[in-house]
């Protein structure tokens, strides 16, 4: 069974960092594409950064300098790393994997970052 189980949510003041963890079981993380997506209060989904299969990464232009999406293979687990962090940041991130191209098949339940002072 496909699971993704992400952490490292919280609540931080602006300018702080956080670290999102997606656990993932039931499949090899790097034979997938994989992106994080986020919600954020009353709006739609926003893709936030992906990683491919081979390890090439992307990112929404207002995150690039400040997001680094990652993976540790042999603990079978994808990371996004976010640094100075703003208010604007604060949604519901999501960890999900691609059947092919843009196509997800599968979601975590999300975890909540609010930044706030």
């Amino acid at each position: 069974e496909v699971q993704l189980v992400e952490s490292g949510g919280g609540l931080v003041q602006p300018g702080g960092s956080l670290r999102l963890s997606c656990a993932a079981s039931g499949f090899t993380l790097d034979n997938y594409a994989m992106s994080w997506v986020r919600q954020a209060p009353g709006k739609g989904l926003e893709w936030v950064s992906a990683i491919s299969w081979i390890g090439g990464t992307y990112y929404a232009e207002s995150m690039k300098a400040r997001f680094t999406i990652s993976r540790d293979n042999a603990k079978n687990t994808l990371y996004l790393q976010m640094n100075s962090l703003k208010s604007e940041d604060t949604a519901v991130y999501y960890c999900a994997r691609h059947k092919t191209g843009t196509i997800v098949d599968y979601w975590g339940q999300g975890t909540q970052v609010t930044v706030s002072s």
